[in-house]
């Protein structure tokens, strides 16, 4: 896959390279004749009331009556071709850029399932929590996407300690998530307990056992780069608190979590 990759940028490259070149030569182009006639040729010289061409078809020049050239028609055309060039040119070079850029934001991303987060240029991980569902009755450790057996009735899904050891100070943090199957996935602000912070609540249906999963959702931006791996980001600015990245199933009793806190940097002041 990555040889076919390389030829096909190799091609791509080569294609821009020709396009580029014709259009700074101009290349071939027709020179009219007023009666709709027509000579392919390399390039011209109006000389008093003669015009000297370059003759593509026979590889010499030649010349005709200036009054039987269209001037006018062959360099409106001549211009518009040229003009045409450029912009498949710059078009192709564009797309080139784009997935060479691409190419490298999927790079990197390490290949492992996970989050990660931008800190300025760098992509660093992000550590996972663990999490833990609780109820009245039971508390059971969330380490897997496995649904985990849970009592009719509410169920917290918690974080121990109040504060997150992961600390962002931009409000539009970004993150990656490289995922290995399909999941839903989010960022949430966490509700604040005593010692430890909410994630989700789980309301367990009786009978059914349907579970209905409440969070605090934040609407983020989200971009796929490549297959498995999301760029996520909100779309308004995180005011200071807990937050999380979460991935879950819905309706299956579990949820993976990766914690922060976003403690924005204060703002320096200049001198008068």
């Amino acid at each position: 896959m990555p040889a076919l990759q390389s030829n096909s940028q190799m091609v791509r490259a080569l294609i821009v390279l020709l396009l580029a070149a014709a259009a700074a030569l101009g290349a071939d182009f027709r020179l009219y004749l007023r009666d709709g006639n027509y000579h392919l040729v390399r390039e011209y010289k109006v000389e008093g009331d003669r015009v000297r061409f370059y003759s593509v078809e026979r590889s010499d020049w030649e010349e005709v009556p200036a009054s039987l050239v269209d001037l006018k028609r062959t360099e409106t055309e001549k211009q518009e071709r040229q003009e045409k060039l450029q912009k498949d040119a710059a078009e192709i070079a564009a797309e080139d850029k784009f997935e060479r850029e691409q190419r490298e934001e999927v790079e990197r991303v390490p290949v492992g399932a996970g989050v990660y987060f931008l800190d300025g240029k760098q992509v660093k991980t992000l550590k996972q929590a663990e999490s833990k569902a609780v109820n009245k009755k039971s508390r059971a450790i969330l380490k897997h996407l496995a649904p985990i057996p849970v009592v009719s009735g509410k169920t917290t899904v918690e974080l121990e300690g109040e504060h997150s050891a992961s600390v962002m100070t931009s409000t539009h943090p970004e993150f990656y998530m490289r995922l290995d199957h399909d999941e839903n996935f989010g960022i949430v602000k966490m509700m604040p307990k005593k010692g430890v912070r909410v994630v989700q609540e789980w309301d367990v249906q009786p009978v059914t056992n349907e579970v209905i999963e409440k969070e605090v959702d934040i609407p983020v931006f989200r971009k796929q780069v490549d297959d498995g791996l999301y760029q996520i980001w909100p779309q308004q600015p995180l005011e200071p608190g807990e937050y999380a990245v979460i991935e879950y199933t819905a309706g299956e009793r579990n949820v993976q979590t990766w914690d922060f806190t976003c403690r924005p940097a204060p703002a320096t002041s200049h001198p008068m």
